[in-house]
């Protein structure tokens, strides 16, 4: 079983797609049945997967059994094992919302893209080399066309528009990059690249670094990073909730890519190439941040002021990257896992808010008191919290995390005042906006919000739970993140791992 295991997630959504391809005939219903139960099955797969994977070993499939660098490669180990549960578990809860809001009913296709869209993000982590990154990329990126668009509208097609042209920008830089690596270098497949960084000669070090810093643009355009960030905004908020809230791991699939690409590529024996990309992103990380910070005080809009706020949490993660420590990484990791949680649970508290608030929506204007508003208004303080990473929640613990690897670091007071000057902002836009939803009533306009809808409500409470169970659970989280750190931090392992494989054996 464990032989298979780098490429059953890849297999279990692609196979799903089809199913529910056949499905159609069959009705919503029945589409709904299979998209739950095989999301449902994907998410026990990976938490099997993780389980496996922290034993320490590497799992290398070699497709149609034709060894690295020859052939194409998924691996899997800690970090891509994290990403998939990552990914499952929002997606469950993501699609139970979609189902209890009938969004599924506004389109069609909707299940057939959300597995497509899983398909992608799983492939976009297990696999080994930068072509098949490129194609998995493309993949993820159709399908999220195709669930931005979902139902329609003005707002949604604008936005949308923005994000395929600049991501389609971003594909073709993507090529460029991957075939100036390979006419230098002879090879596509990560391990080997890493292999060959060192041996660079001096006349194609500028070329090599320009098609580093070219795919650190490619990944930087996914991730949002400055000044390639203004898509995001207009494409999360103007979005279906459900689907925002899946799309809140998309622009930590940059954040992936510049890990496993960039930290293994130019580790401790590129040479000159090492840590080439560091200080770079660093910076660029700053000042996200405290434009993200910006961005979320100026916001009109709680679904918009949410879309800043996932934009703050690449922004942090950026910052831990470029700190290039293994305990900044462990702490990127941690708070990783509670911004994408928090994030798409937000979306979900946003949605909820606009349903209750009838033809007001989300917009930050007083209007009449909304249904449950005590119940909801809790709920929004209680996120508030943990996204603008105040104690006792999760986030707080991520930042100072973050915060204490930061000490030993040259640039420690410009990244301490980023940090704490964009929470700040933060914990003042969180709380402006709290003050208008829930506390500025216009008791004389027309109430004409809905109830809350029980399912979608519990999921997002399900989600919002999650922040102090990590909390609870720090210790065993912080060893988990501790361990993909140090793993990571080896990368020789990772390259022997792959180019050691066998062809004879297939897998391992």
């Amino acid at each position: 079983m464990t032989s298979q295991l780098a490429i059953l997630p890849i297999l279990l959504p692609l196979v799903a797609g089809f199913l529910l391809l056949f499905a159609r005939r069959g009705g919503l219903g029945l589409q709904r049945v299979i998209s739950l139960a095989l999301t449902a099955a994907l998410l026990l797969l990976t938490i099997f997967t993780l389980q496996s994977a922290t034993e320490g070993d590497y799992h290398v499939y070699l497709l149609g059994n034709w060894s690295a660098p020859f052939g194409i490669v998924l691996v899997l180990d800690q970090l891509a094992a994290l990403m998939l549960l990552l990914t499952s578990l929002l997606a469950l809860f993501a699609l139970v919302y979609a189902i209890g809001q009938r969004l599924d009913e506004k389109g069609q296709h909707f299940h057939v893209l959300y597995q497509l869209q899983l398909f992608g993000l799983n492939g976009a982590f297990l696999t080994g080399d930068l072509f098949n990154l490129f194609v998995f990329f493309e993949v993820l990126l159709l399908a999220s066309y195709g669930l931005l668009l979902h139902g329609g509208g003005r707002f949604r097609t604008k936005g949308g528009l923005h994000y395929v042209v600049i991501n389609l920008v971003g594909s073709a830089l993507f090529l460029f990059a991957v075939g100036t690596l390979y006419g230098i270098l002879g090879t596509l497949n990560i391990a080997d690249l890493a292999h060959k960084m060192g041996s660079v000669s001096t006349d194609d070090q500028g070329i090599v670094s320009a098609a580093a810093l070219l795919l650190l643009v490619v990944f930087g355009i996914k991730a949002a990073i400055f000044p390639l960030y203004l898509w995001l905004p207009g494409a999360y908020a103007h979005t279906s909730a459900a689907v925002a809230a899946l799309f809140a791991i998309m622009t930590k699939v940059g954040i992936y890519a510049i890990i496993r690409v960039h930290g293994t590529l130019f580790n401790e024996q590129a040479g000159f190439l090492t840590d080439l990309h560091t200080d770079i992103v660093l910076v660029l990380g700053m000042i996200t941040l405290l434009l993200a910070a910006l961005g979320v005080t100026a916001a009109r809009a709680l679904k918009e002021q949410v879309a800043y706020l996932i934009l703050a949490s690449v922004a942090t993660l950026l910052i831990g990257i470029g700190i290039n420590t293994e305990q900044a990484l462990s702490a990127s990791l941690y708070y990783l896992i509670h911004s994408t949680l928090i994030g798409a649970a937000l979306f979900l508290l946003a949605d909820v808010i606009a349903e209750a608030r009838g033809s007001y929506a989300d917009r930050l204007r007083s209007a009449p008191a909304m249904p449950s508003a005590i119940v909801i208004g809790s709920l929004f303080l209680f996120a508030a919290v943990a996204i603008a990473g105040m104690p006792p929640l999760s986030g707080f613990f991520g930042k100072v995390l973050l915060l204490d690897a930061a000490l030993a670091h040259e640039y420690v007071l410009w990244i301490y005042l980023a940090i704490l000057i964009a929470s700040l902002l933060l914990v003042i836009a969180m709380a402006r906006s709290g003050s208008i939803l829930f506390y500025q009533i216009d008791s004389e306009g027309d109430h004409d919000g809905q109830q809350v809808r029980k399912t979608g409500f519990s999921m997002m409470l399900l989600l919002l739970m999650l922040s102090p169970v990590l909390v609870v659970l720090a210790g065993p989280v912080t060893q988990l993140t501790e361990s993909i750190a140090s793993q990571l931090n080896n990368s020789g392992d990772y390259i022997n791992a792959v180019l050691s494989q066998p062809a004879s054996m297939g897998a391992q």
